[in-house]
């Protein structure tokens, strides 16, 4: 089912509580290195999106889909992590790698973001993620609320407010493409945002081994 378009976009790029220059962040991303349907999708849909002063367009290395943060580095004790990372190692052994399909752009407020399907098997390993935190710090530590959660990949950030308009109508030329990946593993990385995009320092990768 066609996501909705919205209808004014808002700049992504404002100061979230806690972050600042020099910020690092643990969270769990499904990151697309090694997809080669995914970038080609990325590609076909970068130049036409570059195009729009708008946007800042995602770089494939930093092509990810967010699933759960941890906390920012500086409050989370080393050893709690690895606990966590174990946790979740020991939690996602009974899942089965997956696959998803990517498809048609949507524009939300704050990014030019496209909708996977199927979205059970990554709720279902977001929802593992969150049983392994809660298995060291306990159910009511667990950050970021379960709900609302859309798994999705952005293609591009918005850094202006305004009118969605001149986006829906870009997106109108856009191909018709469709990507698939497969998702064999998820990956805690220390994510920051200095320089205006999200990159990150992976720290940990987690097979899905059922």
């Amino acid at each position: 089912m066609a996501v909705p378009h919205a209808t004014h976009i808002r700049n992504h790029w404002y100061w979230r509580p806690g972050w600042g220059i020099g910020s690092r962040f643990y969270t769990w991303h499904i990151t697309f290195d090694g997809q080669p349907e995914v970038e080609h999708l990325a590609d076909q849909y970068r130049t036409l999106l570059s195009q729009q002063p708008s946007l800042d367009v995602i770089p494939n290395q930093w092509l990810h889909l967010t699933m759960q943060g941890i906390g920012f580095v500086q409050d989370v004790a080393p050893e709690d992590v690895d606990a966590i990372v174990a946790a979740t190692r020991a939690r996602c052994a009974h899942l089965a790698p997956f696959k998803l399909t990517i498809a048609a752009p949507h524009v939300d407020p704050e990014s030019i973001q496209i909708a996977v399907d199927p979205v059970e098997p990554v709720r279902q390993l977001r929802t593992a993620i969150r049983a392994a935190i809660a298995d060291v710090w306990g159910s009511d530590r667990v950050p970021e609320p379960a709900e609302p959660y859309n798994p999705h990949l952005s293609l591009a950030y918005t850094n202006t407010e305004g009118p969605a308009a001149p986006l829906v109508e870009a997106l109108t030329s856009a191909p018709n493409l469709t990507a698939n990946a497969e998702i064999d593993s998820c990956q805690l990385i220390i994510l920051n945002r200095d320089e205006g995009m999200y990159v990150w320092e992976p720290y940990a990768t987690v097979k899905l081994e059922s």
